[in-house]
């Protein structure tokens, strides 16, 4: 696939990811722990638009990183200044941004507007699994595969990720080892810690089922 065809897809996700977020409301519960859906904005924001994004793996920004974070959303709990906030996100990122470089955007940006759009879609009482184009089905298995190893690299047990197809992918080696069989998409909430809402099959040992129970994968 050409760069400028898969660039079409982030862009695509980015514009998914804002309309739900907007049809959802500032207040909407989501999957992210404690965070409502002004809360997630404000993240995509500081993470296209502030140096302080460098607090999400240099622990000694961490601190101001959540505060600015908190300091957006508490100022978009109005629902003209969320609406503010969901242009700022879907305008793009910042001309200094890392994300401007295409394939550092769809690297990085790709899986993550998926998961988030799933994030508030799935925190609702009644929801039901996308359909996506197959284009970025194939490109969410090859993100969800390049990092396979650090999402399950606590793993109890080998994980071996399954798609309904039978295209197959070892996640993590071991002796014991799980299968877990869904769709892409289902694969990648999983991978991504949305162990409840990600509708996925487990076969494997009796004994590996039961230590597989407890582990939630992520980062």
């Amino acid at each position: 696939m050409l760069l400028s065809e898969v660039m079409h897809l982030v862009q695509a996700s980015r514009l998914a990811l804002a309309e739900t977020l907007l049809a959802a409301g500032p207040t909407a519960d989501t999957l992210c722990d404690g965070w409502q859906t002004r809360h997630l904005a404000a993240h995509l924001v500081v993470r296209e638009r502030s140096i302080l994004a460098a607090g999400v793996v240099f622990k000694p920004l961490s601190k101001k990183l959540d505060a600015k974070v908190d300091e957006l959303a508490t100022a978009a709990q109005s629902p003209e200044r969320y609406a503010s906030l969901i242009r700022t996100f879907r305008s793009g990122p910042a001309k200094y941004s890392p994300f401007v470089i295409d394939k550092f955007d769809q690297a990085a940006n790709l899986s993550e507007y998926f998961i988030h759009t799933e994030d508030v879609r799935r925190a609702r009482a009644q929801w039901a699994p996308r359909v996506l184009d197959k284009e970025y089905t194939e490109l969410l298995w090859q993100s969800l595969t390049r990092m396979s190893r650090v999402l399950f690299r606590k793993a109890p047990v080998g994980i071996i990720l399954t798609r309904p197809d039978g295209q197959r992918h070892v996640a993590k080696k071991a002796p014991n080892a799980v299968s877990i069989t869904g769709p892409v998409t289902e694969l990648m909430l999983y991978g991504f810690g949305r162990i409840d809402q990600s509708l996925v099959l487990f076969e494997g040992g009796e004994t590996a089922l039961e230590i597989v129970k407890g582990f939630k994968p992520g980062f």
